[in-house]
C-alpha cells in the first residue's frame, strides 16, 4: 500500500495554533505560506489536521473532485449544534445533492430578481433612521436591513407579533463569541448551566420557525406566495424538521455574510474618495455594473468567510502529496485573494479590476465553489448590490483618513472591529426605483 505524506508546517502543539488562528488567523496562515510555500500543514485543536491550499490549480482539483471524497459537509459539522443535523450545510452525499435540488428554485435568477424592489423597500425603510452627522458603527444597521430582508424574502414572515419576536431572537443566534461557539460545536455542552442563554435563544427561534412552517402548510394562497419557505413546502419531500434546518441555515448564511460584507463595503470606500464619489454616482445613474464590481472587490479584499473545507473519505493525491484520509483539505481563500500573481497589486482597493471580468471560482470564493457553492450566492449578490445602491442614494457619506479597521472574528466571519465606523453627512429624499429600471434624480436633500 501507498504510504500518505503531509506537507510541512509550524510545529506549535495544535491548543496553540488555535489560539493563533482565532486571534491572527490571516497573518498565520500568509506566514505559513511564506515559510512553506503554497501548501502546508496546520494542526488546530477541536478541528484536526488541515492541509492550506494556496495554487489555484490546487483549489480547483479540490472543487472538481468527487463529491464523495471531499466531504463539505462533514468539514461543517461543527455548525449542527446550530443549524441542526439535516442542514443542507451539513450533509453531504445524495442527501446532499437531493436537499440542494430542492432547495435551488428560490434562489434561480428570475426568482431572486423578483425580490429586487422589495429589498429596496426595506433599505430605505431603515435608512432613514440612520443618524446624520455624527460617526457611528454601520454593522449593526447593515444587519438589520439582511435579517429583515431574509424574515421577509426567504421566510415570508408577516405577522407583525412574530416578526418582532424574531427581530429580537436571531441576533442573539448571530452574535455568539468564542464561549457560544463551543457549544455549537459540542451539543452536549447546550445542556449545561453556562450556556442557558444560548439554549433558551435557539429554542425560541425553533418554535418561531415552525409556527411559519406550520402557518405555510395550511396557507389557501400558498401557490401565489414567492417566498423561499413557501415554494420549498409546494414542493414537498421536506419534513417540518428538515425546513426548520434549511430555514436556520439561510438566516445565519444569508444574515450576517451579507450584512458584514455590506459593513466592510462602506468602510473601505469611505477611505477611498474617489471610488466612493463613482460608486455614488453609479447609484444615481443606475449603473449597476460598478455597484457590482464594488461588491465583488469588497469580497475579494475583505472575505466575510475565512476558508472553506473538504474532509477527506479516503486517500488523495494533491498538491505533490498522498493527503491521508481524515485530513481537511483547506482552499486558501485570503491567500489567493492576496496573490499578487493572481491580482495585480492586492492591498489596493480598486473595483475597476471587476469591471467585466471573468471571475474563476479558483480565484474567487468568496461564495466556495464546485457542487457546494454557496446557493444562494445569486441572492447575495443582488442583494448586496441594492442596498448598497439605496445607501449611496439616500445618504452622503463623509470620507475619512482613518485607519483601515482590522478583521476580527465573530463565530465564523469576520468583522470590522469597530464596527464599520462611518459618518452621514446628509439624507437625500429619493423615490425608490422598480426592478429593472434606473433610479431617478433625487428631488432635494437635507441633513435631517
Amino acid at each position: 500500500m501507498t504510504s500518505t505524506s503531509l506537507p510541512p508546517g509550524p510545529p506549535l502543539p495544535p491548543v496553540v495554533q488555535a489560539l493563533i488562528m482565532l486571534r491572527f488567523g490571516p497573518r498565520f496562515t500568509a506566514a505559513c505560506r511564506r515559510r512553506y510555500g503554497s501548501v502546508f500543514t496546520l494542526r488546530v485543536a477541536a478541528m484536526g489536521t488541515l492541509v492550506y491550499l494556496a495554487d489555484p490549480a490546487d483549489i480547483k482539483t479540490v472543487f472538481a473532485g468527487d463529491p464523495r471524497i471531499y466531504h463539505a459537509g462533514e468539514a461543517n459539522s461543527m455548525l449542527k449544534g446550530l443549524l441542526g443535523d439535516t442542514s443542507v450545510l451539513v450533509v453531504d452525499d445524495d442527501l446532499h445533492r437531493e436537499r440542494r435540488r430542492l432547495m435551488l428554485p428560490p434562489f434561480a435568477r428570475d426568482a431572486v430578481v423578483r425580490q429586487e424592489e422589495l429589498i429596496a423597500g426595506i433599505a430605505a425603510e431603515h435608512l432613514a433612521r440612520w443618524p446624520v452627522g455624527t460617526t457611528f458603527p454601520v454593522a449593526p444597521w447593515t444587519a438589520r436591513i439582511t435579517l429583515e430582508v431574509i424574515l421577509r424574502t426567504v421566510i415570508g414572515a408577516s405577522d407583525p407579533a412574530r416578526l418582532a419576536a424574531l427581530r429580537e431572537v436571531m441576533p442573539r443566534l448571530l452574535t455568539v463569541g468564542p464561549w457560544e461557539t463551543a457549544a455549537i460545536a459540542n451539543q452536549a455542552l447546550l445542556r449545561r448551566r453556562p450556556w442557558r442563554r444560548l439554549r433558551t435563544a435557539i429554542a425560541e427561534a425553533d418554535r418561531l420557525l415552525y409556527a411559519e412552517i406550520a402557518d405555510r402548510r395550511t396557507d389557501p394562497d400558498l401557490s401565489a406566495r414567492t417566498d423561499a419557505l413557501a415554494m420549498l413546502v409546494r414542493a414537498g419531500g421536506l419534513t417540518d424538521t428538515e425546513l426548520r434546518d434549511q430555514l436556520m441555515t439561510l438566516l445565519v448564511a444569508g444574515h450576517d455574510t451579507t450584512a458584514t460584507g455590506l459593513a466592510w463595503a462602506l468602510e473601505r470606500l469611505t477611505r477611498h474618495p474617489e471610488i466612493l464619489a463613482r460608486a455614488e454616482r453609479a447609484a444615481l445613474s443606475g449603473d449597476d455594473e460598478y455597484l457590482d464590481a464594488v461588491a465583488k472587490e469588497t469580497l475579494r479584499i475583505r472575505p466575510v468567510v475565512f476558508d472553506v473545507g473538504r474532509v477527506l473519505t479516503e486517500p488523495v493525491e494533491l498538491a505533490g502529496h498522498r493527503l491521508p484520509a481524515g485530513v481537511m483539505v483547506v482552499p486558501g481563500m485570503l491567500l489567493v485573494h492576496d496573490d499578487p500573481a493572481v491580482y495585480p497589486d492586492p492591498d489596493r482597493f480598486d473595483p475597476d479590476r471587476m469591471v467585466g471580468s471573468a471571475l474563476s471560482p479558483s480565484t474567487y470564493l468568496p461564495f466556495g465553489g464546485g457542487p457546494r457553492r454557496c446557493l444562494g450566492a445569486t441572492f447575495a449578490m443582488l442583494e448586496f448590490r441594492v442596498v448598497l445602491r439605496e445607501i449611496l442614494r439616500r445618504a452622503v457619506l463623509d470620507s475619512t483618513g482613518a485607519p483601515a479597521e482590522r478583521r476580527r472574528l465573530k463565530h465564523v466571519i469576520f468583522v470590522p472591529h469597530r464596527g464599520a465606523r462611518i459618518r452621514v453627512l446628509a439624507r437625500r429624499d429619493t423615490p425608490i426605483a422598480a426592478a429593472g429600471q434606473a433610479p431617478s434624480c433625487p428631488v432635494s436633500q437635507h441633513t435631517g
